[in-house]
Protein backbone atom coordinates (compact mmCIF):
# COMPACT_ATOMS: atom_id res chain seq x y z
CA UNK A 1 0.00 0.00 0.00
CA UNK A 2 1.55 3.24 -0.76
CA UNK A 3 0.26 7.04 0.21
CA UNK A 4 -2.10 7.21 -2.52
CA UNK A 5 -4.03 4.67 -2.01
CA UNK A 6 -4.35 4.73 1.80
CA UNK A 7 -7.47 6.56 4.10
CA UNK A 8 -7.96 10.54 3.26
CA UNK A 9 -6.96 10.40 6.88
CA UNK A 10 -3.66 8.88 6.55
CA UNK A 11 -2.63 10.45 3.97
CA UNK A 12 -0.93 13.84 5.13
CA UNK A 13 1.08 11.77 7.83
CA UNK A 14 2.10 9.25 5.91
CA UNK A 15 3.52 11.48 3.41
CA UNK A 16 5.45 13.92 5.98
CA UNK A 17 7.47 11.36 6.77
CA UNK A 18 7.77 8.80 3.49
CA UNK A 19 11.74 10.19 2.86
CA UNK A 20 15.15 8.43 3.04
CA UNK A 21 18.45 9.30 2.14
CA UNK A 22 21.35 6.53 1.09
CA UNK A 23 24.20 6.61 3.32
CA UNK A 24 27.32 5.89 2.40
CA UNK A 25 28.51 2.10 3.39
CA UNK A 26 30.58 1.63 6.72
CA UNK A 27 33.12 0.35 4.36
CA UNK A 28 32.84 3.40 2.04
CA UNK A 29 32.93 5.88 5.36
CA UNK A 30 35.88 4.19 6.47
CA UNK A 31 37.91 4.42 3.27
CA UNK A 32 36.45 8.08 2.48
CA UNK A 33 37.44 8.91 6.13
CA UNK A 34 40.32 6.26 7.09
CA UNK A 35 42.12 6.59 11.06
CA UNK A 36 45.56 7.19 10.61
CA UNK A 37 48.18 5.00 11.44
CA UNK A 38 48.79 6.72 14.78
CA UNK A 39 45.36 7.16 15.84
CA UNK A 40 44.96 3.27 15.26
CA UNK A 41 47.71 2.83 17.52
CA UNK A 42 45.87 5.15 20.22
CA UNK A 43 43.03 3.10 19.90
CA UNK A 44 44.84 -0.82 19.79
CA UNK A 45 47.52 0.56 22.63
CA UNK A 46 44.53 1.81 24.92
CA UNK A 47 41.60 -1.39 24.16
CA UNK A 48 44.92 -3.45 25.62
CA UNK A 49 45.60 -1.09 28.32
CA UNK A 50 42.01 -1.06 30.03
CA UNK A 51 41.99 -4.79 29.21
CA UNK A 52 44.72 -5.33 31.49
CA UNK A 53 42.88 -3.13 34.51
CA UNK A 54 39.85 -5.23 34.00
CA UNK A 55 42.20 -8.90 34.49
CA UNK A 56 43.78 -7.35 36.84
CA UNK A 57 46.97 -7.62 34.91
CA UNK A 58 47.02 -4.24 35.77
CA UNK A 59 46.45 -3.75 39.49
CA UNK A 60 47.52 0.03 40.30
CA UNK A 61 45.75 1.70 37.48
CA UNK A 62 42.37 3.01 37.41
CA UNK A 63 40.75 4.62 34.49
CA UNK A 64 38.94 7.50 34.38
CA UNK A 65 36.56 8.15 31.57
CA UNK A 66 35.90 12.13 31.26
CA UNK A 67 34.13 14.67 28.78
CA UNK A 68 31.38 16.59 28.09
CA UNK A 69 27.76 14.49 28.63
CA UNK A 70 27.68 15.03 24.03
CA UNK A 71 29.65 16.65 21.35
CA UNK A 72 28.41 19.07 19.85
CA UNK A 73 30.61 21.36 18.87
CA UNK A 74 34.10 20.53 17.18
CA UNK A 75 36.29 23.08 18.45
CA UNK A 76 35.44 23.02 21.36
CA UNK A 77 36.08 18.83 21.72
CA UNK A 78 39.36 19.58 20.32
CA UNK A 79 40.20 22.03 22.44
CA UNK A 80 39.14 19.43 25.88
CA UNK A 81 40.90 16.65 23.97
CA UNK A 82 44.37 19.04 24.07
CA UNK A 83 44.18 19.72 27.35
CA UNK A 84 43.09 15.86 28.51
CA UNK A 85 46.78 15.13 26.76
CA UNK A 86 48.51 17.47 29.01
CA UNK A 87 47.06 16.50 32.08
CA UNK A 88 47.19 12.65 30.83
CA UNK A 89 50.91 12.87 30.89
CA UNK A 90 51.01 14.10 34.51
CA UNK A 91 49.24 11.46 35.48
CA UNK A 92 49.49 8.05 32.95
CA UNK A 93 51.33 6.09 36.06
CA UNK A 94 48.29 5.83 37.99
CA UNK A 95 45.71 6.64 35.60
CA UNK A 96 44.22 5.78 31.95
CA UNK A 97 42.48 9.19 31.32
CA UNK A 98 39.85 8.37 27.37
CA UNK A 99 38.06 11.31 26.74
CA UNK A 100 34.22 10.71 26.30
CA UNK A 101 33.37 11.29 22.67
CA UNK A 102 29.20 10.36 22.88
CA UNK A 103 27.71 11.28 19.15
CA UNK A 104 23.91 10.02 20.32
CA UNK A 105 22.02 10.36 23.14
CA UNK A 106 19.25 8.41 24.07
CA UNK A 107 16.02 11.38 24.87
CA UNK A 108 13.34 10.06 27.41
CA UNK A 109 11.12 12.22 25.28
CA UNK A 110 12.02 14.49 22.69
CA UNK A 111 15.42 16.42 22.65
CA UNK A 112 18.43 17.00 20.77
CA UNK A 113 19.80 13.69 19.56
CA UNK A 114 23.80 14.58 19.27
CA UNK A 115 26.17 15.33 16.57
CA UNK A 116 25.32 12.20 13.94
CA UNK A 117 21.22 13.10 13.94
CA UNK A 118 21.82 16.69 14.15
CA UNK A 119 25.18 18.33 13.61
CA UNK A 120 24.31 21.95 12.30
CA UNK A 121 22.11 21.97 15.71
CA UNK A 122 18.78 23.21 13.80
CA UNK A 123 16.90 20.42 15.94
CA UNK A 124 15.74 18.01 13.13
CA UNK A 125 17.51 15.15 11.53
CA UNK A 126 19.59 16.80 8.69
CA UNK A 127 22.06 15.42 6.16
CA UNK A 128 24.51 12.47 6.86
CA UNK A 129 27.61 14.70 7.49
CA UNK A 130 27.04 13.40 10.90
CA UNK A 131 28.86 10.50 10.19
CA UNK A 132 32.04 11.70 8.86
CA UNK A 133 32.33 14.81 11.61
CA UNK A 134 32.22 12.17 13.75
CA UNK A 135 34.76 10.01 11.94
CA UNK A 136 37.30 12.88 11.58
CA UNK A 137 37.12 13.73 15.33
CA UNK A 138 37.63 10.30 16.24
CA UNK A 139 40.67 10.50 14.02
CA UNK A 140 41.98 14.14 15.63
CA UNK A 141 41.59 13.15 19.08
CA UNK A 142 43.42 9.55 18.75
CA UNK A 143 45.98 11.46 16.72
CA UNK A 144 47.01 13.15 19.90
CA UNK A 145 47.16 10.55 21.67
CA UNK A 146 43.45 10.51 23.66
CA UNK A 147 41.72 7.17 23.15
CA UNK A 148 38.15 7.58 23.04
CA UNK A 149 35.18 6.38 24.40
CA UNK A 150 31.14 6.39 23.31
CA UNK A 151 27.77 4.55 24.10
CA UNK A 152 26.79 2.30 21.40
CA UNK A 153 22.84 3.31 21.02
CA UNK A 154 21.60 2.75 17.07
CA UNK A 155 23.38 -0.69 16.40
CA UNK A 156 23.28 0.63 12.38
CA UNK A 157 25.94 2.99 13.38
CA UNK A 158 28.82 1.08 15.17
CA UNK A 159 30.25 0.02 12.25
CA UNK A 160 30.54 3.55 11.33
CA UNK A 161 32.87 4.62 14.45
CA UNK A 162 34.01 1.87 16.26
CA UNK A 163 37.53 1.37 14.67
CA UNK A 164 38.08 4.48 16.63
CA UNK A 165 36.57 3.66 19.89
CA UNK A 166 38.51 1.87 22.49
CA UNK A 167 35.71 1.80 25.66
CA UNK A 168 32.60 1.53 24.65
CA UNK A 169 29.01 1.62 26.78
CA UNK A 170 25.51 0.47 26.41
CA UNK A 171 23.27 2.50 28.15
CA UNK A 172 20.57 1.69 30.86
CA UNK A 173 17.65 2.52 28.61
CA UNK A 174 18.92 -0.34 25.87
CA UNK A 175 21.04 -2.76 28.55
CA UNK A 176 17.96 -4.92 28.57
CA UNK A 177 17.72 -5.16 24.84
CA UNK A 178 18.73 -8.32 22.87
CA UNK A 179 20.16 -6.38 20.06
CA UNK A 180 22.20 -4.25 22.19
CA UNK A 181 23.75 -7.52 24.03
CA UNK A 182 24.29 -9.09 20.58
CA UNK A 183 26.02 -5.78 19.61
CA UNK A 184 28.67 -5.67 22.82
CA UNK A 185 29.21 -9.56 21.81
CA UNK A 186 30.35 -8.42 18.70
CA UNK A 187 32.77 -5.26 19.77
CA UNK A 188 36.01 -5.65 19.77
CA UNK A 189 36.67 -3.61 22.89
CA UNK A 190 35.40 -3.48 26.67
CA UNK A 191 31.78 -2.42 27.34
CA UNK A 192 30.52 -1.66 30.12
CA UNK A 193 26.78 -2.74 30.99
CA UNK A 194 24.87 -0.28 32.99
CA UNK A 195 22.15 -0.90 35.31
CA UNK A 196 18.51 0.26 34.79
CA UNK A 197 17.12 3.22 35.27
CA UNK A 198 15.53 2.22 38.66
CA UNK A 199 19.23 1.06 39.57
CA UNK A 200 18.91 -2.40 40.47
CA UNK A 201 22.27 -4.31 39.05
CA UNK A 202 20.32 -7.30 37.87
CA UNK A 203 20.03 -5.85 34.23
CA UNK A 204 23.58 -4.90 33.98
CA UNK A 205 24.49 -8.05 35.53
CA UNK A 206 22.07 -10.54 32.79
CA UNK A 207 23.38 -7.96 30.07
CA UNK A 208 27.12 -9.25 30.64
CA UNK A 209 26.46 -12.90 31.03
CA UNK A 210 24.72 -12.05 27.48
CA UNK A 211 27.25 -10.17 25.91
CA UNK A 212 29.85 -12.48 26.70
CA UNK A 213 28.37 -15.53 24.88
CA UNK A 214 28.30 -16.08 20.94
CA UNK A 215 25.79 -15.04 19.23
CA UNK A 216 23.95 -15.36 15.32
CA UNK A 217 22.54 -11.34 15.00
CA UNK A 218 20.40 -9.73 12.03
CA UNK A 219 22.85 -6.68 10.64
CA UNK A 220 24.47 -4.76 8.57
CA UNK A 221 27.79 -5.97 6.86
CA UNK A 222 30.83 -3.84 5.90
CA UNK A 223 29.23 -3.37 2.51
CA UNK A 224 26.12 -1.89 3.77
CA UNK A 225 24.30 -5.25 3.00
CA UNK A 226 21.70 -6.80 5.73
CA UNK A 227 23.63 -10.10 7.02
CA UNK A 228 23.85 -12.40 10.04
CA UNK A 229 26.83 -11.59 11.40
CA UNK A 230 27.93 -14.14 13.88
CA UNK A 231 29.99 -13.33 17.09
CA UNK A 232 32.54 -15.01 19.17
CA UNK A 233 31.36 -13.10 22.78
CA UNK A 234 33.23 -10.11 24.01
CA UNK A 235 35.27 -11.43 27.02
CA UNK A 236 35.68 -7.98 28.53
CA UNK A 237 32.17 -6.69 28.89
CA UNK A 238 31.74 -5.81 32.75
CA UNK A 239 29.51 -3.91 35.36
CA UNK A 240 28.73 0.01 34.47
CA UNK A 241 27.25 1.10 38.16
CA UNK A 242 25.59 4.45 37.45
CA UNK A 243 23.13 4.38 40.15
CA UNK A 244 19.22 5.08 39.33
CA UNK A 245 15.39 6.40 40.49
CA UNK A 246 16.14 4.68 43.84
CA UNK A 247 19.69 6.28 44.30
CA UNK A 248 22.74 5.62 44.33
CA UNK A 249 24.76 2.24 44.09
CA UNK A 250 28.48 2.68 44.25
CA UNK A 251 28.02 1.99 48.38
CA UNK A 252 30.20 -0.76 49.81
CA UNK A 253 27.32 -3.47 49.45
CA UNK A 254 26.64 -2.84 45.88
CA UNK A 255 30.03 -3.25 45.07
CA UNK A 256 30.56 -6.77 46.32
CA UNK A 257 26.67 -7.33 45.13
CA UNK A 258 28.49 -6.54 41.51
CA UNK A 259 31.30 -8.57 42.05
CA UNK A 260 29.48 -11.81 43.61
CA UNK A 261 26.84 -11.68 40.38
CA UNK A 262 29.95 -12.42 38.06
CA UNK A 263 31.83 -14.21 40.22
CA UNK A 264 32.37 -16.76 37.74
CA UNK A 265 34.38 -14.01 35.41
CA UNK A 266 38.06 -13.87 34.72
CA UNK A 267 37.60 -10.47 35.23
CA UNK A 268 39.14 -9.50 38.93
CA UNK A 269 37.90 -6.04 38.33
CA UNK A 270 34.72 -5.53 36.18
CA UNK A 271 33.13 -2.61 37.94
CA UNK A 272 33.10 0.50 36.92
CA UNK A 273 31.66 3.25 37.89
CA UNK A 274 29.34 6.60 37.09
CA UNK A 275 29.62 9.51 39.22
CA UNK A 276 27.14 11.48 37.21
CA UNK A 277 23.17 10.31 36.42
CA UNK A 278 21.66 8.61 39.32
CA UNK A 279 24.89 8.07 41.54
CA UNK A 280 25.16 11.93 42.21
CA UNK A 281 21.01 12.54 41.83
CA UNK A 282 21.42 14.18 38.64
CA UNK A 283 23.55 16.74 40.33
CA UNK A 284 26.76 17.85 38.48
CA UNK A 285 28.57 19.38 41.31
CA UNK A 286 28.26 16.17 43.44
CA UNK A 287 29.93 13.97 40.90
CA UNK A 288 33.57 15.44 43.03
CA UNK A 289 32.13 14.24 46.06
CA UNK A 290 31.16 10.31 44.79
CA UNK A 291 34.55 10.34 42.67
CA UNK A 292 36.17 10.80 46.07
CA UNK A 293 34.48 8.26 47.95
CA UNK A 294 34.27 5.59 44.95
CA UNK A 295 38.70 6.30 45.61
CA UNK A 296 37.81 5.32 49.17
CA UNK A 297 36.45 2.42 48.43
CA UNK A 298 39.12 1.39 46.25
CA UNK A 299 42.03 2.72 48.58
CA UNK A 300 39.86 0.99 51.42
CA UNK A 301 40.39 -2.62 49.49
CA UNK A 302 37.42 -2.72 47.44
CA UNK A 303 39.74 -3.44 44.25
CA UNK A 304 37.21 -4.71 41.93
CA UNK A 305 36.92 -1.48 40.94
CA UNK A 306 38.06 -0.40 37.57
CA UNK A 307 37.78 2.93 37.13
CA UNK A 308 35.00 5.60 36.69
CA UNK A 309 33.19 8.29 34.58
CA UNK A 310 32.66 11.88 34.92
CA UNK A 311 31.03 14.07 32.78
CA UNK A 312 33.27 17.20 32.40
CA UNK A 313 33.43 19.88 29.50
CA UNK A 314 35.53 23.09 29.12
CA UNK A 315 32.75 25.06 31.78
CA UNK A 316 30.42 24.24 34.22
CA UNK A 317 26.98 23.81 33.93
CA UNK A 318 24.24 23.42 31.08
CA UNK A 319 22.69 25.47 28.59
CA UNK A 320 19.29 25.30 27.20
CA UNK A 321 19.55 23.44 23.25
CA UNK A 322 18.07 26.56 21.17
CA UNK A 323 17.47 25.32 17.55
CA UNK A 324 19.01 27.10 15.23
CA UNK A 325 20.48 29.79 17.83
CA UNK A 326 24.04 30.07 18.90
CA UNK A 327 25.17 28.34 22.55
CA UNK A 328 27.85 29.23 24.70
CA UNK A 329 31.17 27.80 23.84
CA UNK A 330 32.39 24.79 25.42
CA UNK A 331 29.24 24.39 27.49
CA UNK A 332 26.75 21.08 26.90
CA UNK A 333 23.73 21.39 25.67
CA UNK A 334 22.54 18.14 27.49
CA UNK A 335 23.42 16.95 30.90
CA UNK A 336 25.32 19.40 33.36
CA UNK A 337 28.64 18.81 33.49
CA UNK A 338 31.35 20.06 36.12
CA UNK A 339 34.40 22.40 34.21
CA UNK A 340 37.94 22.07 33.36
CA UNK A 341 39.75 23.44 36.25
CA UNK A 342 36.98 21.42 38.92
CA UNK A 343 38.17 18.31 36.37
CA UNK A 344 42.29 18.79 36.18
CA UNK A 345 42.05 19.51 40.28
CA UNK A 346 40.14 16.21 41.03
CA UNK A 347 42.26 13.94 38.59
CA UNK A 348 45.32 14.75 40.39
CA UNK A 349 44.02 14.39 43.46
CA UNK A 350 42.53 10.89 42.98
CA UNK A 351 46.36 10.00 40.94
CA UNK A 352 47.71 11.55 44.25
CA UNK A 353 45.39 9.01 46.74
CA UNK A 354 46.17 5.85 44.75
Amino acid sequence: MNAQTLPPDQKENRQSVDTDTRLLSASEIRREFPMTPTARQTVYQNRKAIENVLRASDVSRLVVICGPCSIHEISAAMEYATKLRKLSKKVSEKLILVMRTYFEKPRSVVGWKGLLYDPDLQGRSHKANGLSLSRRLLNRINEIGIPCATEFLNPLLAPYLEDGIAYGSIGSRTAESQIHRELASSLKMPIGMKNGMEGDIETALNATKAARKAHAMFGMGQNGDPAIIETTGNPYTHVFLRGGRKGPNYDSQSLMDAKSGISDSHLKRPIMIDCSHGNSGKDHKKQAQVAREVISEFVSGHRSIAGIMLESNLFEGQQTFRAGKPHCYGQSITDSCIGWEETENLILEIAEKI
